[in-house]
């Protein structure tokens, strides 16, 4: 399953440098989650055609990501923005309890409005 989560965050980022027929059997494959059977009859190929092209663009969409890393930044991305969220309402909390400052409160709100707004736009 991770295997196929971690394909399917390689289709996102780099489908485009794929050709036209090879983004048709990933989608289908592992957005649609159609056999290879079903995909192989959807394109009038054999089972084997649709494995071998399957392969060749898993192959090259790990070369891409190896060569440009963009998965592997937006997840590193993404986890500092969690941890700056959570460090923020640490703060917040802290704040609240212990010494109550009107500036702190209002910064540590901006920090997590930013955070959490980067977080979102990530995710679309």
């Amino acid at each position: 399953m991770a295997k196929n989560l971690h394909i399917s965050y390689l289709l996102d980022f780099y489908s485009g440098l794929l050709t036209e027929k090879q983004r048709e059997v990933m989608n289908y494959y592992y957005n649609d989650d159609l056999s290879l059977g079903e995909i192989a009859a959807n394109e009038g190929i054999t089972r084997q055609g649709v494995r071998d092209s399957i392969k060749r663009a898993e192959t090259q969409l790990m070369e891409l990501e190896s060569q440009l890393g963009l998965v592997r930044r937006f997840r590193e991305i993404h986890s500092g923005l969690e941890q700056i969220c959570e460090a923020a309402a640490r703060i917040q909390e802290y704040n609240g309890k212990y010494v109550y400052s009107a500036e702190m409160q209002k910064d540590t709100e901006e920090i997590l409005r930013t955070a959490q707004q980067l977080l979102y736009e990530q995710e679309e």
